[in-house]
């Protein structure tokens, strides 16, 4: 609070929004945080990020993370997890990325959104190199089972 008030004093045309000056003329402190830039970053296995939640991921996700593995862990319909937008999201961030490199999508949990995304979007799953795992694999440890997929490197 203390910063924001010596910044507000200093420099009365802007304010602090997580430590970034932004200009509160401006509708939304995201048009004045600079966009993503340098070379996209490849990794094995990523973690798509809220349990597949709308909230923090869209397509300049899946462009500048590209991953061989992608692992779907939502399982909350009531608060959109997973969501069916950024399941399409990958499929947009894919397509442009100007390369065929093999991309498996897991999901730890069966659900019907990632059912139904699965089936109306598979010939573009086909063309974009997409491959999505089954849930349908159980580990039993313990007297406890639960779903699972094995990933091999």
């Amino acid at each position: 609070e203390d910063e924001l008030a010596r910044s507000s004093h200093s420099n009365p045309g802007k304010s602090l929004v997580n430590g970034i000056k932004t200009n509160p003329a401006s509708n939304s402190p995201k048009s004045t945080l600079p966009g993503p830039t340098g070379p996209p970053v490849y990794v094995d296995l990523a973690y798509i990020p809220n349990h597949c939640s709308g909230k923090n991921t869209d397509p300049e996700f899946f462009k500048r993370v590209r991953a061989s593995y992608y692992v779907v862990s939502g399982n909350d319909a009531a608060n959109g997890e997973p969501s069916r937008a950024v399941l399409d999201a990958l499929l947009e961030g894919k397509s442009q990325w100007g390369e065929n490199l093999q991309v498996t999508l897991i999901p730890t949990h069966d659900t019907e959104v990632t059912r139904e995304w699965y089936q109306q979007t598979h010939e573009k799953q086909q063309e974009l190199n997409i491959m999505v795992l089954a849930s349908s694999s159980t580990v039993v440890m313990q007297d406890e089972s639960f779903p699972a997929c094995k990933i091999e490197f």
